[in-house]
């Protein structure tokens, strides 16, 4: 049920694919249409972090159930826009109501079992996030061209009201203490920081890049310093200076930033091949995610019995990295079996990370706090996903002029394994073992 409830946010990978249509419903050009994403993106990421805090002080169901109602009406209001802008303010509304269910996802399933089980809980959930995923171009090919672009958006709202009904018997939302004030002023700082940084990474291009930036080191700072005065802050910002905490985080940016490069670069590479349907092409890249959902609950089992989290983490890692150099070395008459192959490999790769940076970071933080541990682990993902975004299109684009579209495909992904090697490298010279704060 609460991977139902998860997948509200998670098959919103089927938008992708109604871009073409919602350019033209909308009279648009090219260049438009990254507003789609980045209203859903910035909104979403500015506030998880918040929200997980919300979800550890009044009770991660009732937070859950807010993102679920929240997202029904988003995407109703999505589906039945009348113009472009005001589609754009409906999906910071759908970027509130993902949220506020993702904020708060992770935390409820670890606290349904025992710590015993933690890393089997966080296997599943992570496998239901990676189905998402993959379910989102399979379906959002076919919706698109039976109903238009709306019902990649409409098609889960039953989803998200099927999820609300069946949370009935959730644990109780704890008492709330009365010295849980919630921290308004850091919220508004962490939030303008997240979406000036953002947006900085977005224009990197631009010199509005550079005020951007500076405008988010300052609301950063303030948050940092109000959180050093807060009775019960927001993160406590002790925890980084765990050993090898900071870190991890990092490498878990690297590490989507590099993996994010599929999503971004294969469906142009597929579109090149007259011989792909759009349902055929959508199946191919949602080999990736396939890789994730098969990875995850087996990483979930090894983790405690055979191997630790940090070191599934390192081999995770480094199987994307391979997987990514499968993906450079494909050609015009590459076979389709091997272009699959390379998918899933690098799917398994972030199916093993994902589980196992989620589950050393919950393992970290204090047991009061799983909102936010689950929260971070998102964050991380987004900004690198985010940073991709800006980058391997820079990369690529600028490749492209030199060299042509297929040479600048095969030399993209092979930076993004390198990425992906440095970090597992990086890895393996932090600590063994991530103390708990």
């Amino acid at each position: 049920m609460i991977g139902l409830g998860t997948a509200t946010a998670q098959l919103d990978t089927s938008v992708n694919i109604a871009f073409p249509a919602i350019t033209r419903g909308f009279g648009l050009t090219i260049g438009d249409i990254q507003w789609v994403v980045i209203c859903y993106v910035l909104t979403y990421a500015s506030l998880l972090l918040a929200l997980g805090r919300i979800g550890d002080t009044i009770g991660h169901s009732v937070v859950y159930r807010a993102g679920l109602i929240c997202s029904a009406v988003a995407l109703l209001l999505v589906s039945y826009a009348p113009s472009y802008g005001a589609m754009l303010v409906f999906r910071c509304l759908q970027g509130v109501g993902a949220a506020l269910v993702m904020s708060c996802g992770a935390a409820l399933v670890t606290s349904l079992y025992g710590e015993e089980r933690r890393s089997r809980a966080l296997g599943i959930y992570t496998m239901m996030m990676a189905l998402g995923l993959m379910l989102g171009p399979l379906l959002g090919g076919v919706l698109v061209a039976t109903w238009d672009w709306p019902a990649v958006f409409w098609f889960r709202i039953p989803i998200a009201i099927a999820a609300l009904l069946l949370l009935r018997g959730l644990p109780a939302a704890p008492t709330r203490l009365t010295s849980d004030r919630f921290d308004i002023a850091s919220c508004i700082a962490l939030a303008l920081g997240l979406v000036t940084m953002l947006m900085a990474i977005n224009r990197v291009r631009e010199f509005s890049a550079v005020w951007l930036g500076l405008l988010s080191v300052m609301a950063f700072a303030g948050f940092a310093v109000r959180q050093s005065r807060a009775e019960r802050p927001i993160i406590a910002m002790g925890v980084f200076k765990l050993p090898g905490f900071a870190l991890l985080n990092l490498v878990s940016m690297l590490t989507n930033l590099a993996a994010f490069s599929v999503w971004l670069l294969v469906p142009y590479y597929l579109a090149r091949m007259p011989y792909y349907s759009l349902t055929e092409a959508g199946a191919i890249l949602a080999a990736g995610a396939a890789g994730a959902a098969l990875a995850a609950p087996i990483g979930g089992r090894l983790i405690g019995r055979h191997v630790t989290a940090e070191r599934l983490a390192i081999a995770g890692a480094a199987i994307i990295g391979t997987g990514l150099l499968l993906l450079g070395a494909w050609t015009e008459q590459t076979p389709t079996a091997l272009r699959v192959a390379g998918l899933i490999v690098q799917g398994i790769g972030l199916g093993l990370f994902q589980l196992a940076y989620s589950d050393i970071v919950t393992a970290a933080l204090p047991l009061a706090e799983r909102g936010v541990a689950g929260s971070l682990a998102l964050l991380t993902r987004t900004l690198g996903t985010v940073t991709a975004a800006s980058v391997f299109f820079l990369v690529f684009e600028i490749l492209q002029t030199e060299h042509g579209f297929f040479e600048a495909f095969q030399q993209t992904f092979q930076l993004a394994a390198v990425l992906a090697f440095v970090a597992a490298g990086l890895l393996m010279l932090s600590p063994r073992k991530i103390a708990k704060a």
